[in-house]
């Protein structure tokens, strides 16, 4: 359940009352740190007889969506041989433009990088032995890749994990940096090559999309591209980062995005083998 994942947030992080207090965060911002800690997950989806037994083993196990938005549990792993996905977490990292907008952190990763080299990016990364929970993944990979001290930002909650190509169980982690200002980043050039920032409501609006059908071991899916251009740079978010935003956008804004964010899913069949990635 969320509520289990919020009280493991990482100390490292200042807690809310920081932020309600701070004379630097706004109203706006208060009260969207006020309205996520209440964010429940949606239910899952009712199940059939022949697999009640797996979804409530599944269910408990938290819902996990993947890159493109269907959960696990409509996509049961048959065992033997039980597969259990690598965890990592990535931070969706909140704050006031000049504007007034609210806008999300992001990154472009270097071209040396083995695997989505040159691709935008949240924040986040692989789970490592000594993190006490997602939120510290999260924020210990914020700091290495761009330098963003923890003591800045604020964890309000987490969404529910997504399954990346590579089928890495991510979570989504919400945090609020009450003062972008005070943010100076200092990235890691061997994993980041650029970082920027872009309005978190693009990803509802049907603007500078577009989408394509995939299909994984029978299911078929999609995929959404976005276009975002800031100042005579151009960038494609699409993939797990188009997928985790517009879950993100449709909680922080509470309302769905103005385009279909996918295709009905049907039950998965079919074994999965440690390196098999999705399309």
């Amino acid at each position: 359940m969320i509520s289990g994942a919020l009280r493991r947030i990482s100390t490292a992080t200042p807690p809310l009352s920081t932020l309600m207090e701070s004379s630097s965060g706004s109203q706006r911002l208060r009260a969207l740190a006020q309205q996520l800690r209440l964010y429940k997950p949606p239910p899952s989806p009712p199940s059939s007889d022949d697999d009640e037994e797996e979804e409530k083993r599944q269910e408990s196990a938290r819902k996990v969506v993947s890159q493109l938005g269907f959960a696990e549990s409509a996509a049961p792993i048959p065992h033997p041989p039980k597969f259990t996905p690598k965890r990592a977490a990535v931070l969706i990292c909140l704050f006031e433009g000049d504007a007034g907008d609210l806008r999300v952190i992001l990154t472009k990763r270097s071209r040396n990088l083995s695997t989505h080299s040159g691709e935008v990016a949240l924040p986040g990364g692989k789970a490592e032995e000594g993190d006490a929970d997602d939120c510290a993944t999260a924020m210990r990979e914020a700091k290495e890749e761009i330098g963003l001290d923890p003591s800045l930002v604020a964890v309000v909650t987490v969404i529910e994990p997504f399954l990346s190509k590579h089928l890495l169980r991510v979570t989504p982690v919400i945090g609020i940096l009450s003062d972008y200002k005070v943010f100076n980043p200092v990235l890691n050039t061997s994993e980041v090559e650029e970082i920027f920032d872009a309005p978190l409501e693009m990803f509802l609006k049907d603007e500078n999309r577009r989408s394509e059908q995939r299909e994984w071991m029978g299911t078929k899916y999609l995929v959404h591209f976005f276009d975002f251009e800031e100042e005579n740079k151009k960038y494609m978010i699409w993939g797990l980062t188009a997928g985790i935003l517009i879950r993100a956008a449709s909680v922080v804004f509470q309302r769905p995005p103005l385009f279909e964010e996918q295709k009905p899913i049907s039950k998965i069949r079919g074994s999965i083998t440690r390196g098999d990635t999705m399309p």
